[in-house]
């Protein structure tokens, strides 16, 4: 099911001023009202997304992918951020056992494919049933985020971005402000966090997802502009 048309333009012209908790007040206990999920990595900046997720309903869906390949340090701090903010709807995506076996080992000749299979199928398949999801990409990441908008369209579904808007420091600010507990490999120079094969830490100067897919001509790995399944 597509987007409605107008539905962007309608929800940018009353909300698009916001950002933030107000953004997701406005969104999560209004006009998408049981018809939105967020959608979170447990990486390294995700704590402040879910922080605010969780002051305005810790009711609201989470999706996680569980791609098979995440660093055992992200699964840990899934389930300790998980206990600290409250969020009591914590929804695993994973791939089928047919695609997980024909990933298997896959990052090593063919990327693309590897994230098909293990991040942007089991994702749609979860996200079917909504109308948004929120994500927590910023424009501070450069490369295709650079002119991310709070509110857009995109493989049939309403991506809302909260945090688009916001700074390095705008990010640093709310973690020491709300106390967040930070993902362990971020003490290791992991600013942007998946699978364990296509990470690496950023060396100073480095824009945060320079780590990833390093090396290659890669910065995203589908989900945000894939088409949803029906």
């Amino acid at each position: 099911m597509a987007v409605a048309p107008g539905t962007v333009e309608r929800l940018r012209t009353s909300f698009g001023h916001l950002d933030g908790k107000a953004l997701l007040e406005a969104l999560i206990l209004g006009d998408l009202k049981g018809r939105i999920a967020v959608t979170s990595s447990f990486g390294a900046e995700s704590a402040v997304l879910l922080d605010l997720v969780a002051q305005v309903d810790p009711t609201v869906p989470v999706i996680f992918l569980d791609t098979g390949e995440l660093f055992d340090e992200t699964v840990e701090y899934r389930e300790a951020l998980q206990h600290r903010l409250g969020l009591t709807n914590l929804v695993v995506a994973r791939p089928t056992a047919e695609d997980k076996a024909a990933a298997e080992e896959l990052w090593r000749s063919d990327v693309d494919l590897c994230c098909e299979l293990r991040k942007v199928r089991p994702l749609a398949r979860v996200t079917r049933g909504f109308d948004a999801l929120v994500d927590g990409r910023k424009r501070a990441h450069g490369a295709e985020r650079q002119a991310l908008s709070t509110i857009e369209e995109s493989g049939g579904v309403i991506k809302v971005s909260p945090l688009a808007t916001w700074s390095a420091e705008d990010i640093e600010d709310a973690f020491v402000a709300r106390d967040l507990p930070r993902h362990p490999l971020v003490a290791q120079g992991y600013r942007s966090i998946g699978c364990w094969p296509c990470t690496r830490p950023t060396q100073p100067g480095e824009s945060p997802r320079s780590g990833r897919w390093a090396g290659l001509a890669k910065t995203e790995c589908g989900i945000h502009v894939a088409a949803r399944a029906e």
